[in-house]
């Protein structure tokens, strides 16, 4: 009994030592000598640091605030709050603060949309995510990206009418969500409201925007309105760098900043390689920025890699001595194996081999012949998936319906999956004419040499079969100058395929906003009137009118003679008999948005007539629709609405006379822009107008 005691203390004396070994290990120095490594709860290590000469650069100069506690971290003097540094990641996760924007019945109350000024650092784009929560809300952000020299926008849009629609997810109703772009730093937030939250005052108060990293926030329509009011920051992730090179060129500089048993690691942090930082090489731990930071670990007593052997530390690896009757696997010598004996008769060793060759014959014969049963059944399911596809996107009631209506190849081409991918090369990224909400537009060739536009969507759409089906239908029996024609389809894919016809000069966007070319009054004039009456042609001249709801200068192509051609119809919708309107979710553009569609969620032909409107404006400014958190349409009415018109227009339109012209066109411009619906005209009289005016100038 006393001799198990006493072996049974021992076992534990050993096993307290070797942890202590590993924990003594595992503490290995992360400041530069003589400088302080924590602050707080916060490890600082180099090159991060807090007093001077205990940072690499002033780029990692920390401040430690000890007058909270625990003391809290903060980048250089900024409020900016250092929750933990990731040296072998070259990340921070700091606290931002949340973003608002409150009203009540008098209108805005506060609101504080706050800068992420961290020169530099950048917006982690993998580990991050930016959010909006509220109903009556648009939220934007922009950022300077230094490798291209520019600055980037993008955001969401949240809206509902009540808490019952909100969903459980950041789908757009009552919050929203977009991804970050890659290598943004200087990131400033705008935060705002359509209309000061009047319609929901009773229940949403207050919008919010805000970075965080990825898992640290999920959307609640129960909890998530009242915990962000009393949250002031949430956790962000940002990338930091060593350098302003990759490593290549960073090795033959005297300020390489990779010490002895580390390695450099490219960062690529925007399109290009950016700067590196440093990481401990396999079989080190520790800090490779300091001078013998990277240390062996001593692997035999963290574990027990050698099973039958005895484990002995090497720096950066180990080797296993083996028991007898075992053998080093012969590779790295970092495993052992059952020995086979030497004196083994010959018979057995050849019967072995003769067995060992049949299994292996035996074995290949069967493989061979279960892969060609595999590439069988996975050619036989693909063609099933394929027949899956078109039956649900409709494809058997589209050819009955062409039939019925007297359709045929020459009006509506069903193509296959094996057509579009030659004619686009498989989608390869150099046939791309361009990218819009709704999917993504290839140039392709066809068979017969001819050039088309096929538009593939991103995602899933909520169309049912039939609807989708009538609005080929229709879309493919329009045959109107100024209206892109829909060539056929494809319904082999999970997402159905749509060809168009190419249209070859660009888009109304570019010519205007990128000055592509210098279109003259009577050119904007012409383009005007041309895609006034397509879309009065959609809205009140074939039997099924439709909905353009997408209506901008970038959804207006020109051709080489300057023909309008409306164009992207992935968000229309086709207007059932007797009915004036459609209830459905908010698509479409900032800047171009009808306000009353906004609200009420209600789609009117008068929606197309606003958009419209906007399109007006721009040909009369030049200026694009929605800048520097503005929108054209109110700038420009309240223009309007203060004499000051000449001050909007654009130099070289007024230059052109012709005053009175632009005079008439800007009024027929605001009432399209009028906020109700009612008090627009439609598209049939807009269209009448223009072309009185296009007589008489």
């Amino acid at each position: 009994m006393q001799f198990i005691l006493v072996a049974v203390l021992v076992l534990f004396t050993f096993a307290a030592a070797a942890e202590e070994a590993v924990a003594a290990e595992a503490v290995l120095p992360q400041a530069k000598p003589g400088c302080t490594d924590r602050c707080g709860n916060l490890t600082i290590p180099y090159p991060f640091g807090i007093e001077p000469d205990c940072y690499m650069t002033e780029n990692f100069s920390v401040s430690c605030n000890t007058s909270t506690k625990p003391p809290t971290a903060t980048w250089e003097d900024s409020p900016i709050v250092i929750n933990n540094i990731y040296l072998a990641e070259g990340e921070m996760q700091i606290m931002h603060y949340v973003a608002y924007d409150c009203y009540d019945s008098q209108g805005p109350t506060e609101s504080d949309k706050p800068l992420l000024t961290v020169p530099p650092f950048t917006v982690s784009h993998t580990r991050n995510k930016f959010i909006a929560v509220g109903c009556d809300t648009y939220a934007l952000f922009r950022g300077y990206r230094a490798d291209e020299e520019r600055n980037i926008m993008t955001g969401c849009m949240s809206m509902c009418d009540n808490l019952d629609s909100v969903e459980q997810s950041c789908s757009g109703v009552g919050c929203c969500q977009t991804d970050i772009p890659r290598g943004l730093e200087n990131c400033t937030l705008t935060l705002a409201s359509y209309y000061n939250h009047t319609y929901i005052l009773e229940f949403n108060r207050c919008s919010y925007a805000f970075f965080v990293e990825k898992d640290e926030f999920t959307f609640s329509p129960n909890t998530s309105f009242k915990d962000l009011s009393n949250t002031e920051k949430l956790p962000m992730i940002l990338n930091w760098e060593i350098g302003e090179g990759p490593c290549d060129e960073a090795q033959k500089k005297d300020d390489y900043a990779c010490k002895a048993n580390s390695k450099c690691v490219n960062r690529t942090i925007s399109d290009e390689l950016s700067g590196y930082i440093c990481q401990c090489q396999p079989g080190y731990q520790g800090n490779p920025y300091l001078p013998d930071g990277c240390q062996d670990i001593d692997e035999c007593k963290v574990s027990n890699p050698c099973t039958n052997g005895r484990c002995e530390n090497s720096p950066g690896s180990y080797s296993c001595l083996c028991d007898k009757g075992y053998r080093s696997n012969g590779t790295n010598n970092q495993s052992c194996i059952k020995e086979v004996p030497k004196n083994q008769p010959k018979t057995t060793l050849l019967l072995l081999l003769i067995v060992s060759l049949s299994v292996t014959g035996g074995f290949l014969v069967l493989f061979v012949g279960i892969s060609w049963i595999c590439c069988g059944i996975k050619k036989r399911k693909f063609m099933k998936l394929k027949e899956k596809y078109f039956k649900e996107n409709g494809g058997l009631l589209l050819l009955q319906k062409l039939a019925n209506n007297g359709g045929s190849v020459e009006t509506t081409k069903i193509f296959t999956t094996e057509e579009l991918e030659k004619a686009t090369n498989n989608y390869h990224e150099s046939r791309v004419l361009g990218e819009g909400g709704y999917g993504t537009v290839y140039k392709g060739v066809l068979l017969d040499n001819k050039v088309v536009a096929i538009k593939k969507s991103k995602g899933g759409t909520s169309i049912q079969s039939e609807q989708l089906v009538n609005e080929v239908v229709v879309l493919s029996q329009i045959n109107h100058r100024n209206v892109v024609k829909l060539l056929g389809c494809c319904l082999e894919t999970a997402v159905p395929l749509l060809v168009y016809e190419f249209v070859t000069h660009g888009t109304l966007y570019e010519h205007i906003h990128r000055k592509r070319s210098l279109l003259s009054f009577e050119l904007r004039m012409k383009i005007a009137v041309e895609t006034a009456g397509a879309l009065a042609y959609l809205h009140s001249s074939i039997s099924t009118p439709i909905i353009h709801r997408d209506v901008k200068a970038a959804n207006i192509l020109l051709d080489d003679n300057y023909t309008a051609k409306v164009s992207d119809f992935g968000a229309s919708r086709l207007v059932p008999s007797g009915q004036n309107e459609i209830q459905t979710l908010v698509l479409g553009t900032f800047g171009y948005l009808d306000p009353e569609y906004l609200q009420s969620n209600q789609l009117t032909e008068k929606s197309d007539v606003y958009s419209f409107g906007v399109v007006l404006v721009e040909l009369l400014t030049s200026k694009v629709a929605f800048s520097n958190d503005r929108c054209l349409a109110s700038i420009f009415v309240s223009s309007m609405d203060e004499d000051c018109l000449k001050q909007i227009l654009d130099d070289a339109i007024v230059n052109e006379g012709n005053i009175e012209t632009v005079e008439n066109v800007a009024s027929l411009a605001k009432r399209c822009l009028r906020v109700k619906g009612e008090e627009r005209p439609t598209m049939k009289e807009v269209a009448m107008e223009l072309e009185g005016m296009t007589i008489t100038a």
